[in-house]
């Protein structure tokens, strides 16, 4: 492969191969949901595009979304896009500090305005006149405000930063908010969603930019339809048990070493949105539904107050109607499943009963 980018260059000093580059493309096509046909143009694209700069903000975080964000695949070219990103200005990552971090971000702020990626991760604290959260004696809410403000676009990472989250709950004593929130009107603000939000989502956001030069159509929430378009229950690997009325009724049970639906135990599966049943967890090993835990819901707003407590299931099921009870929807199921075994036997033994059909007729005279 010819050195004709910065990907390209770095793609040949690493030794990564083209098998493993085509391979890294077609992984991001299957999580961007496009067809087989798009690797060639995902491939053309990647090595063909400019360097993007990227600054991002933490504020009232745990830097879980960060961890996630370093802990993409090792040694791919996933790990090559994020770490050869000009990555301009990180507190956790970055060599310089104090003054020279801040006049590091304020230069590209002010020289790239409009052309750069701005990331933010944690909410922004309100209360007070924003004092719960300073940086170089500035709030968080005025360091937002004038970067999100001149970025190319906003990339919210976690549901602290998309929705509040955890500071945001009740009693929220320092008036934490989304960044929507705290800058409104962003035209380009685009929420991953999730605690912590997943790397390979994160990259493919950037896959996406990178080869289509724009943002991905998005959900009420502002978060990416490829990877949060459907529930995770629709996904579920369990979903089958759900449909069978199979449920785990405690830990450790019977149906929990068997794998059978974890609703009673508060999966909250049914109504959060998010492809972690496709994409899983650490390189695809795994993922908490599978590892026999409940979904919290972490991807949905406000999930801390409505989803709580994690581990008692929802009143209400999808498709059964919002006061059906879950083991009345499990017995339905198991009826309704009886009933048809028990159609399909009457009408057998109906047809023996009539004797022989044409076809048996012409057969025996034949």
């Amino acid at each position: 492969m010819a050195c004709e980018s910065w990907l390209a260059r770095e793609l040949e000093e690493r030794g990564v191969s083209r098998r493993e580059f085509l391979g890294f493309c077609t992984k991001m096509a299957a999580v961007l949901a496009l067809p087989g046909t798009a690797l060639g143009a995902i491939a053309e694209a990647m090595e063909r595009t400019d360097k993007p700069t990227l600054v991002w903000l933490e504020f009232q975080d745990c830097a879980g979304n960060t961890e996630s964000f370093l802990r993409a695949s090792r040694p791919t070219v996933a790990e090559i896009i994020l770490e050869t990103l000009s990555i301009n200005y990180h507190e956790t990552i970055m060599a310089a500090a104090g003054h020279q971090a801040e006049q590091t971000l304020a230069k590209t702020v002010q020289e790239q305005a409009g052309r750069f990626i701005a990331v933010v991760e944690g909410s922004i604290p309100t209360g007070a006149g924003g004092v719960y959260c300073t940086i170089g004696g500035k709030s968080a809410i005025e360091i937002a405000r004038e970067v999100c403000g001149k970025a190319m676009a906003t990339v919210a990472v976690g549901t602290c930063a998309c929705f509040g989250g955890i500071p945001a709950a009740s009693p929220n004593p320092t008036g934490a908010v989304a960044v929507g929130d705290a800058v409104p009107g962003l035209s380009n603000l685009i929420n991953l969603s999730a605690c912590p939000a997943n790397a390979e989502n994160i990259t493919a956001l950037l896959v996406y930019y990178l080869t289509l030069k724009q943002w991905p159509p998005l959900d009420q929430y502002r978060r990416p339809l490829f990877a949060y378009g459907k529930l995770i229950h629709d996904n579920c690997e369990r979903r089958a048990h759900f449909d069978a009325g199979q449920y785990v009724e405690a830990w450790g049970d019977e149906g929990h070493r068997h794998g059978y639906c974890l609703y009673k135990m508060g999966c909250k599966g049914p109504v959060t949105s998010q492809n972690c049943p496709a994409v899983q967890w650490n390189e695809g090993t795994n993922w908490p539904i599978g590892c026999g835990h409940p979904c919290l819901g972490c991807a949905e707003p406000n999930f801390w107050d409505r989803m709580t407590p994690f581990y008692r299931h929802l009143s209400g099921i999808p498709g059964f109607g919002v006061a059906s009870d879950v083991d009345k929807a499990g017995l339905w199921g198991t009826v309704g499943v009886t009933a048809a075994f028990v159609a399909h036997g009457i009408a057998q033994t109906a047809r023996r009963r009539s004797g022989p059909r044409p076809q048996d007729k012409t057969t025996e005279e034949d």
